[in-house]
This record gives C-alpha cells, structure tokens and sequence, in this order.
C-alpha cells in the first residue's frame, strides 16, 4: 500500500492545483497549502524554486514516487537518445500502475499502485504486482476476472472527470487495455500543465 493513501490531497495543496482534476478536490474550495502558516501570502519563486515545484508536481502526480525511484527514472531518460523531459513522461507513462490508472480501471494513481501490488491485474495474460512495472508498446494489461466486479473498479469504469488517452485502446467490457505507443508530452491528458523542462534543468544543477 502506498504511503500516501491517506494524504494525497495534500499535495494538491502544496502545489496550489488540482494536479489531478477531480471534482472532490480540497484545491477547488481553498488554493493555499496545508497547515497554520498556509494562507501566507506567497512571494516570487526563484528559478530553483520554480524548477523544485516542477518536479514535486510530476513526482507528486504519479503517486509521489520517492526521490530515489525518480531520480533514476529521470536518469535512464536522460541516456535515451532524444529529448530528456518527453523521454522522462514517457517512461513515467509506461509504469503498470498509471497505465492501469489512464485505462479507467482505477479511480486515483494511488489506487492504481495498490490494485497492481494486491494481484488484480495481468500483462499479456500473467499476473504482475509490481506498480513500476515497465509496459511495452502492444502489450495487453487486463483485470483478473475475479477482480472485474470490485466496487473500486465499478466506480473507476462509470467516472465522467477524465478520459482514455489514445495512446491505450481500453475495452471495459474485457477489462483489458492494449499500450498501443509510448506518449509524447502534448498526448498525455494532464489536469494541469507539467513542465518536463523544469525538471531536466533541476537535475542539470543539481
């Protein structure tokens, strides 16, 4: 189970934004952070503050992986060739758990990683329980069948906040969704605007 079930809000306050979208949100009624000293008055970031905030957020948004988890992510796209920061979400995209979570099968990240680590989901048919699980472009991530009628998966499949991308071909009556190509930034339906960039440039000084 991941660390941050019971607080992911929270980082929606941190950051001032509903980096998710969704309609219950504490982010849609107070956009200053947590805490006594919340509703301070925020001063102008500097550009290491700006490139920080940036990278919390992308971290943030898939489940708050831990530093060490995404800073070797971030590694790895930085030895592929091409650009780092659309290297970067498309390595973050092929994790298990936000495939599971882009294909409706979920209602949060977080679920998405605890669906995975409990045993309800396949990849070509065998079962996976690892959330970081690295899916490759035609492969097939279904929800076992004794899962299929679990009131988290009900309630996923039925929401109207957020669509498949189509970058996965999602069937909900099989429970199944085809990885048909990793994502380049602009296909990645994002509730708030990440900055990928930001992110390289934080790890180039840092």
């Amino acid at each position: 189970m991941t660390k941050r079930t019971s607080a992911k809000y929270k980082i929606d306050r941190r950051m001032g934004e509903n980096i998710w979208g969704r309609a219950k949100s504490p982010v849609n009624k107070r956009d200053y952070g947590p805490g006594q000293h919340g509703q301070r008055r925020k001063g102008k970031l500097s550009d290491f503050g700006t490139q920080l905030r940036a990278k919390q957020k992308l971290k943030g948004y898939y489940g708050d992986l831990t530093e060490k988890q995404f800073r070797r992510i971030y590694a790895e796209a930085e030895r592929v060739k091409g650009d780092t920061g659309e290297n970067l979400i498309g390595l973050l995209e092929r994790r298990l758990d936000a495939v599971v979570y882009r294909a409706k099968f979920v209602p949060t990240i977080f679920a998405a990683r605890q669906f995975v680590n409990h045993g309800h989901v396949t990849v070509n048919g065998k079962r996976v329980n690892i959330g970081s699980y690295r899916v490759k472009e035609g492969d097939v991530v279904a929800v076992r069948d004794k899962s299929r009628q679990l009131a988290i998966v009900l309630e996923a499949v039925g929401l109207a906040e957020r669509d498949v991308p189509d970058y996965i071909e999602a069937d909900h009556n099989k429970m199944s969704a085809t990885f048909v190509r990793t994502p380049a930034l602009g296909d990645v339906p994002y509730a708030v605007q990440m900055e990928p960039h930001l992110v390289v440039e934080f790890y180039a000084k840092n």
